[in-house]
């Protein structure tokens, strides 16, 4: 069985248009999924609202404990159960979970070159055994980007490319596709059906890949990494079939 892991930006699901497409393309799908979120943009003005600054160490949010109660509820809360929700009215049996529940994701303290980042983990565990059952039973689970701490047991926030591929990696024979408003990776006008690592890292060096695109092939081989099988970047266009993907 080829499980098909589906990662989204926090960018995309304030947008309702995007989020009916979204629902629509994964009724449509044939084949197990399932669908794990980011909640950046949400986040980040939740935590102005309440007067606590954002800071980004190497593309991670650093995660006070205060931070943290915040984003969970944010992520955790009104952003899975808004896309929870719109699956359902779709006819897609979605069920919204985090790291927490069940004890699905497990991590430990991020600390890039010894930085102390607060609540930020790094995902070491993942109950495949739960979540397959899940599955089997025909449901979708939607993951938040929140992992239970392996020693502590408090709440971590991970970055979502990261649970993506900690997801994937954990399943074998797994697809991952990144979704979000870019129709794939544009080589020479028009989208590039397939890349692999070294044709990747030479458009880069190039500068044909530029830009946002960057962190998005840099997260597709990090996942090759952890052990998917293949990682694709779409847009919902593309959602079946399209996009570019990297094997």
């Amino acid at each position: 069985m080829q499980l098909t892991v589906v990662k989204v930006g926090g960018n995309e699901l304030d947008d309702p248009a995007f989020l009916d497409g979204l629902s629509a393309a994964i009724a449509d799908f044939s084949g197990p999924l399932l669908l794990v979120h980011g909640g950046g943009k949400e986040i980040t003005a939740a935590l102005s609202h309440y007067g606590i600054p954002t800071t980004f160490i190497g593309g991670l949010r650093v995660t006070s404990p205060e931070a943290m109660v915040i984003m969970q509820q944010v992520a955790c809360g009104t952003i899975n159960k808004r896309v929870v929700a719109r699956l359902v009215d779709a006819g897609v049996r979605a069920l919204g979970l985090s790291g927490q529940d069940l004890g699905l994701l497990g991590c430990v303290p991020q600390r890039p070159d010894g930085v102390d980042l607060g609540r930020v983990g790094l995902i070491t565990q993942v109950d495949r055994a739960a979540l397959q059952a899940m599955i089997d039973l025909g449901w979708l689970p939607v993951i938040a980007p929140v992992a239970r701490g392996v020693a502590d047991g408090l709440s971590y926030n991970i970055n979502a490319d990261q649970v993506a591929q900690g997801v994937a990696g954990a399943f074998p024979a797994t697809q991952l596709v990144f979704v979000s408003n870019v129709p794939g990776v544009i080589l020479g006008g028009s989208v590039a059906p397939h890349l692999d690592r070294a044709a990747v890292l030479a458009a880069i060096d190039s500068g044909e890949i530029s830009g946002g695109m960057i962190p998005k092939v840099r997260a597709a081989l990090d996942a090759l990494d952890a052990g998917a099988a293949s990682v694709r970047i779409t847009n919902l266009a593309g959602f079946a079939a399209g996009g570019t993907t990297i094997l």
